[in-house]
């Protein structure tokens, strides 16, 4: 467990410092917190500041107080002022749309949330939960508890914003993938299916049975925010943004006609118009921003005209209106964008009046008729409608008594003056009526401006009708076509039009975004009458005119060589009008009334306002005015982008989503959208972006180095003339920014290097480390186009990971505890401590190649002399604990093992600085240990054979065991160490095989003097039975035999394999030698019983006193009493004899091999010892007693050797043929003198007999 976190008390405290000193370092900022603006920060800092003066002035408070009031004052202003270029960015956007290729961001984890996470994962380590698994799963899940979710480098990452779900679950997801690859393959269950249900295992975990009915309600909100956001939810977003109410944004959105596009589109018109005015101003007054060289200042003012030309290009590229579908607008088509920005008429397109033709939809809604008398109740009626100059409808049939129907007719005119026919019908009766009777009809002529609900038109009837009160009950409705902004009936006269003063009907007709014209048309006509094109007009409010007659309230459109004068019947109407025209216009001036004005002047108010009249009095009142009609070419929008961008970044960095510094889809539009409306430069844009990005990183925050690199990209590319789209103006503000950023991004860039344990634990998020690597190497570039030698960037990140080796050792042991414990601790405690830092060195290292590795791909041998340089430090408090051992003690040798067991399968660090003072420590100590060890075996042999009770243990005696046992632990001990260097490996290893070889042969000399010592003082009766303690030592040498080859023997491929094989060969033949000795020993032993039997048998030879006097005693009894059979008892003693020590042998010795050669020897030596018996009475007849006993002996024998599986060649060997033939002549003699002497024994049916 390499850092588990600290207690919750300390957490907090803990963090915050992290944060400082990870990458406060970086810069010189001072922190601040996420959701306010820096000048906030600090103005809090230095109010705290003077808070804590010891005696402050109540005047000084008093002012301070009055200043920040003043301050909060002027910021909520300028947010408010803000908030309406972006609501009219929002509004009517025609540069940027909502991009849709955005990676979606996963909602973040907060600390309360990984709180319970950890709770989660410990309820299922401790079984608590319902959850099935099985052990390697529960090692994997604890594995990944310990060492990731306790981690506090997990716990800052979490506490900055920068871990989400998905991080967790891949974290997870990597390390399974490790463990299931090393499992053993299972037949029906691939590995692939063993990881899924892992996964599916950790979901069930992770989301905790109580979450599992929320989960989808919080996936859809979650999906909701990072796709395409309605312009309600982007108002909402920056409304929180800039702190803006509810009720301030009602004001603004209905003062500034928000949901008009009309209105939206001229004020952009009147926007790009501006920007010109200012663009030719500077130009003449040749006041430019300080470039890096004086040719851009012209090319700065081709940048400006370009720009808004670019826009005006957009605007006309927009649909006039998202009308309906059967709208499709005639664009008009310009020779070049360049037109634009004409002032004169020398490239205006004149209109054509096929140009402003209009299409109508007219729905004719028929209810009832009222008064009709002059039909019978029960006759049929019926209605027609009609649209002159089109097609006629007919209404269903219905009794006069109910003539009413609610039937809908739809028609489509061209003509803005329809005339509109309806009738109304009876069937006639008459057999000979060729048409349907006419009861009544109504004409009407509808307008777009008409009353579109149901009203009762008077009909007009024939002559001599009833009907003189004819009513009917219908309602027309003329939809408006989207690019007809305006129409109604106007008195108007002009110098070049309508040079009559009368009363016209007019349309104001929109055919593109920069193209108007006011049209007045007559009845049932498509074609306007006469049109005015108005660009370059403007419309202002006059005083009535006198000499005209019609019209009270007058207005004019003036341009240069043309008046046209307007009147309308009331100031409504006019205003309307006027309001149409001023945005069709395009003109920056804003017409206000006269009583208006006077009003606005006695207030001290601007006349030129944007304001509309219906909400003018509302919005003054609430002191919205002021921003409303603001004039946007007179600020800074830098600036004011500059504060929106902060304040959204800071929102978007404190939303609930792990976002690295990356806007939402919704705010990248609106900022895309202000930079071209206002005209943002890019390199202004991305510089004070990257300086935000920078400063928040250097607090703490985790932001995306891909995101930096983004930006720096563009930056550099602009300063340094290589942009995509061509050279561009650089302001020397611009380069100067450029290089500031640029130092402090580079700073930033290497202190996260040198502190990449902390600033991408676990290497979260996903390849950052890597995008950080080449982002430096960007950095690094002193151009964009010339790349930068290897060499640099390498020597730049070796600096950065030698400060980390420095940082990450620093970190541990301050973890560890170390420094306290090397003071004050005893000698084992130290070695104990020294133990467990390496192995939290050895996972931290584990953990960089694991995790980091792959980001320094480019440089591995720069992570190499990372890793050297941080077991350096390691080593110092290794050498310091190691030198505080008492001499000879031995417990330091894990510490070997451990470090050595970890590097030796690196194939960057095997072997290395670290690695090889490793050795250099250790091999004394090696040396040493074995040394000992060799003379502590020594000792114990010579002890323990002197003191030996020769009792069985295992295969052995208590000694060899002892001896087997540590010979093998001592090679054991220094194979587990795995020595790296092969000479001295190999040298270790002949060594422990010689010093084996020596040992083996002590014990097996001193076995074999021992076993002749024993043989000697058992008796040579029937009555032996052999000791345990000589089969004790017979194992004794069998083991060692089976040792030798296993202690004794070096690996095939050695140099002096030769040499070494004639060593071992020796040891080889001196135990085999010594085992046949022992053998023949033992066989010598038991044949010389059987030889102490023969000596008995020969009291009988024929001519001795005691034959004849044994003869004559048994016949004299044989009269009187059953006399036992003498012989028989000798031989049943001598061959339960044999049959016992043949048992004790078969269980006590462990080798059949050697059993097997003991009985061949066995039965050989016994027949060649009554051959020779047989030999030296070749001539003499054996007494009767003699033949009965050695033909049960040899019977006997045969068979149970036979039985203890000695081989046929043995049995029936030439001796037993002897032995055999001169036992059956000599029962053929008996057979012949003393038939009945033998009782029945005889060599023929041995097999048959038993016991």
């Amino acid at each position: 467990m390499l850092d588990p976190s600290s207690s919750e008390e300390e957490s907090d405290e803990l963090l915050e410092e992290e944060r400082r000193d990870v990458l406060v370092a970086a810069g010189g900022g001072s922190p601040r917190s996420l959701p306010q603006p820096p000048r906030d920060s600090r103005g809090r800092e230095a109010g705290a500041a003077r808070a804590a003066s010891p005696s402050p002035s109540v005047l000084s408070e008093g002012r301070d107080e009055q200043e920040r009031l003043q301050r909060e004052e002027r910021e909520k202003r300028l947010r408010l002022q803000l908030y309406v270029f972006i609501a009219r960015c929002i509004a009517h956007p025609f540069n940027a749309k909502q991009p849709t290729d955005m990676a979606r961001r996963q909602q973040k984890l907060n600390k309360q949330q990984l709180q319970v996470l950890k709770e989660r994962f410990q309820a299922f380590l401790n079984g608590e939960t319902q959850i099935v698994a099985d052990e390697a799963f529960c090692n994997a899940v604890r594995s990944y508890y310990e060492v990731f979710l306790k981690s506090d480098r997990v716990a800052r990452m979490v506490h900055s914003g920068g871990c989400s779900a998905s991080d967790f679950r891949d974290v997870f997801k990597k390390n399974i993938e490790k463990r299931v690859r090393s499992l053993p393959e299972i037949d029906g269950l691939s590995k692939e299916t063993v990881l899924s249900s892992w996964l599916a295992k950790y979901d069930a975990i992770y989301r905790g049975e109580e979450d599992l009915c929320k989960q989808p309600n919080r996936m859809a909100l979650s999906a909701v925010s990072e796709l395409i956001l309605s312009k309600e939810q982007l108002y909402e977003m920056f409304q929180q943004i800039l702190g803006i109410k509810k009720l301030e944004h009602q004001l603004i959105y209905n003062a500034c006609q928000l949901d008009n596009g009309d209105e939206q589109a001229a004020q952009i018109r009147r926007e790009l118009d501006g920007r010109l005015q200012l663009a030719e101003q500077m130009a003449r007054e040749r006041k430019f921003p300080k470039f890096v060289t004086r040719e851009m200042e012209n090319m700065y003012i081709e940048e400006l005209r370009s720009s808004v030309n670019l826009l005006m290009a957009n605007l006309e590229s927009l649909p006039v209106s998202k009308g309906g579908p059967e709208f499709k607008l005639q664009k008009l088509k310009r020779s070049q964008n360049s037109a634009f920005l004409d002032i004169g008429d020398e490239n205006e397109v004149q209109l054509s009046k096929s140009d402003v033709v209009l299409s109508f939809t007219l729905e004719i809604v028929i209810m009832e008729v009222q008064g009709l008398k002059s039909v019978a109740p029960n006759r049929i009626v019926y209605c027609t409608m009609e649209v002159e100059g089109g097609e006629k409808l007919q209404t269903d049939q219905a009794e006069a008594s109910r003539p009413q129907w609610g039937t809908q007719g739809d028609f489509t005119t061209t003509h803005p003056r329809p005339v509109v026919k309806v009738k109304l019908f009876t069937e006639s009766t008459g057999v000979l009526a060729l048409e349907d009777k006419e009861l009544g009809r109504v004409v009407l002529y509808p307008t777009s401006n008409s009353p579109k609900s149901p009203d009762l038109h008077k009909m007009i009837v024939p002559k001599n009708s009833q009907d003189s009160d004819l009513k009917i009950k219908l309602a027309v409705r003329m939809d408006k076509p989207p690019h007809m902004k305006h129409c109604g009936y106007l008195y108007a006269l002009g110098q070049k039009v309508w040079k009559r003063w009368k009363k016209r009907y007019f349309v104001l007709v929109q055919v593109s975004q920069y193209t108007f014209a006011m049209c007045s048309y007559r009845e049932k006509k498509s074609e306007p009458q006469e049109l005015m094109q108005l660009e370059g007009y403007t419309v202002d409010y006059t005083a009535p005119h006198t000499g005209l007659q019609g019209g009270r309230m007058f207005f004019n459109a003036v341009k240069e060589g043309d008046t046209v004068i307007f009147a309308s019947d009331d100031e409504q109407d006019r205003i309307l009008w006027v309001q149409a025209m001023y945005r069709a216009t395009g003109q920056s001036y804003k017409p206000v009334p006269a009583s208006q004005a006077q009003k606005m002047n006695l207030k001290g108010g601007n006349a030129n306002t944007d304001v509309s009249p219906l909400y003018t009095d509302r919005g003054q009142k609430h002191g919205m005015d002021e921003f409303i009609s603001a004039n946007p070419c007179k600020f800074d929008h830098a600036s004011l982008f500059r504060l929106l961008q902060r304040q959204t970044l800071d929102h978007r960095l404190n939303d609930s989503y792990s976002c690295l510094g990356w806007f939402s889809p919704g705010q990248v539009f609106v900022l895309d959208e202000y930079c071209a409306r206002y005209g943002v430069r890019g390199c202004h844009r991305h510089l004070c972006y990257l300086d935000e990005l920078i400063e928040y990183s250097e607090n703490g925050s985790v932001i995306d180095p891909t995101l930096l690199h983004y930006s720096f990209a563009f930056c550099a590319s602009h300063v340094h003339g290589n942009r995509p789209d061509g050279i561009g103006t650089v302001s020397v503000e611009e380069k100067e920014r450029f290089e500031e950023i640029k130092e402090r991004l580079s700073s930033l860039l290497e202190n996260q290097i040198s502190h990449f344990r902390y600033c991408f634990p676990f290497g979260r998020p996903e390849g950052a480390l890597k995008a950080t690597l080449s982002l430096l190497e960007r950095v690094l570039m002193k151009d964009i186009a010339t790349p930068i030698p290897a060499e640099e960037v390498k020597k730049v990140v070796r600096k950065c990971l030698e400060k980390a080796a420095l940082i990450n050792y620093t970190r541990l042991t301050e973890y560890a505890k170390i420094e306290e414990t090397m003071n004050q601790a005893t000698p084992a405690r130290k070695l104990e401590e020294v133990l467990h830092l390496a192995e939290l060195c050895i996972e931290v290292l584990q953990q960089n190649e694991e995790h980091h590795s792959e980001a320094f791909a480019w440089w591995p041998e720069l992570l190499a002399e990372h890793a050297e340089k941080f077991l350096s430090l390691y080593s110092v408090d290794m050498d310091s604990a190691l030198e505080a051992q008492p001499q000879d003690s031995w417990d330091s040798f894990p510490l070997f093992q451990l470090l050595n067991n970890a590097l030796r399968n690196d194939t960057l660090l095997c072997n290395g600085k670290f690695h090889k003072h490793l050795q250099e420590i250790f091999v004394p100590m090696v040396v040493r240990y074995i040394d000992l060890m060799e003379s502590s075996i020594a000792q114990s042999i010579h002890r323990g054979l002197e003191q030996e009770s020769w009792q069985p243990v295992n295969n052995g005696s208590a000694t060899s065991e002892d001896l087997f046992w540590k010979l093998d632990a001592l090679q054991m001990f220094v194979f587990d160490l795995h020595w790296p260097e092969p000479e001295f490996a190999h040298h270790l290893e002949q060594r422990l095989k010689l010093m084996a070889t020596d040992m083996i042969e002590a014990c097996v000399k001193r076995t074999r003097i021992a076993f002749e010592l024993k043989l000697q003082k058992t008796n040579k009766s029937t009555d032996l039975r052999i000791p345990s303690y000589l089969c004790t030592m017979f194992n004794v040498l069998v083991d060692a035999k089976k040792q030798t080859a296993k202690l004794c023997i070096l690996e095939g491929g050695q140099e002096f394999a030769s040499q070494w094989q004639q060593y071992h060969s020796k040891i080889d033949d001196l135990v085999e030698e010594t085992v046949k000795e022992i053998i023949s020993l033992l066989v010598s032993k038991v044949v010389s019983v059987l030889e102490g039997v023969l000596s008995k048998l020969s009291r009988y030879d024929e001519g001795t006193f005691f034959s004849s006097l044994v003869s004559f005693t048994v016949k004299a009894a044989a009269k009187y009493v059953d006399v036992p059979k003498p012989g028989m008892d000798l031989a049943d003693t001598y061959i339960m004899f044999v049959r016992q020590n043949q048992d004790i042998l078969r269980e006590k010795v462990n080798e059949e091999m050697y059993i097997e050669k003991l009985f061949d020897q066995w039965y050989s030596n016994s027949m060649k010892v009554i051959s020779m018996w047989l030999a030296d009475r070749l001539d003499v007849q054996l007494h009767i007693y003699q033949l009965k006993t050695l033909i049960k002996i040899v019977k006997k024998t045969y068979r149970d050797f036979r039985l203890q599986g000695v081989m046929e060649g043995t049995l029936n060997s030439k001796t037993y043929d002897t032995v055999h033939s001169r036992l059956t002549v000599e029962e053929a003699t008996v057979s012949v003198t003393d038939a009945g002497g033998l009782q029945g024994i005889t060599m023929k049916d041995s097999d048959e007999e038993e016991g």
